[in-house]
């Protein structure tokens, strides 16, 4: 293939790029099927699958994922429906999946043009990147990256999949279950209908968890690593 052809077909798949991403960032937000979207239709889905709900349930949060809808919506969801431990690993499960498809779409779609785009003076930056990809990925995700755009984002670099794809993992984990956690002892409580239960250890442990988890970044960014520096 002349570099031509190269060229011009980098420049079409990030055309379909961006359009994808002005589309469905437009039909989630602005046109009536975002009310297909809220928790309580979400949710009512999920359990009409009866026992396939948590396999629907993973799909309906990775497919999220790569519509920019935002993650924190099914990881409440999740904690709703299955409670804290399988909450937990169905929203990992799903954001896992999420992330992946989103740095594939990415990776084919804007990587040819992105890589056209870099000079010399990005170049040892893509490269750096790429040389540390691992603790690149985990770093941001431990300091609480927009979860969305770095999937897409990550894409675009030399970063490789296995890379990205444990520095993910790793990175989500304690976010994901302290965000399950609290969001299923809120609902443990409505449910129950007893709001004194709002101050038993379980949901103060909770809320403990949940407001130090935004001092994660802080601390993260005070022992930064040299690959993400």
């Amino acid at each position: 293939m002349t570099p031509g052809r190269h060229d011009k077909k980098g420049v079409g798949k990030a055309v379909v790029f961006g359009l994808f991403i002005t589309g469905m960032i437009g039909l989630f937000r602005f046109s009536p099927v975002r009310e297909y979207i809220a928790p309580d239709y979400l949710q009512s889905l999920v359990h009409s699958y009866g026992p396939w709900g948590p396999v629907v349930f993973v799909l309906l949060y990775a497919g999220g994922i790569c519509l920019f809808l935002p993650a924190t919506m099914f990881t409440g969801i999740g904690a709703l429906l299955f409670g804290t431990f399988y909450g937990f690993l169905y929203n990992e499960l799903g954001a896992m999946l999420g992330a992946s498809m989103a740095f594939f779409i990415g990776r084919y779609l804007g990587r040819d043009f992105a890589a056209g785009l870099i000079g010399d003076r990005l170049k040892k930056y893509d490269d750096r990147i790429a040389a540390n990809g691992f603790s690149t990925v985990l770093y941001l995700r431990l300091v609480f990256f927009p979860f969305t755009p770095l999937n897409f984002g990550m894409g675009l670099t030399r970063v490789t999949f296995r890379e990205y794809f444990f520095g993910t993992l790793f990175g989500i984990i304690a976010g994901g279950f302290v965000l399950t956690f609290f969001f299923a002892t809120l609902a443990e409580v409505w449910r129950s209908g007893d709001w004194w239960q709002l101050l038993s250890w379980r949901t103060l442990f909770s809320l403990a968890l949940f407001v130090g988890s935004f001092f994660i970044p802080r601390v993260i960014q005070k022992i930064k690593p040299e690959a993400a520096g």
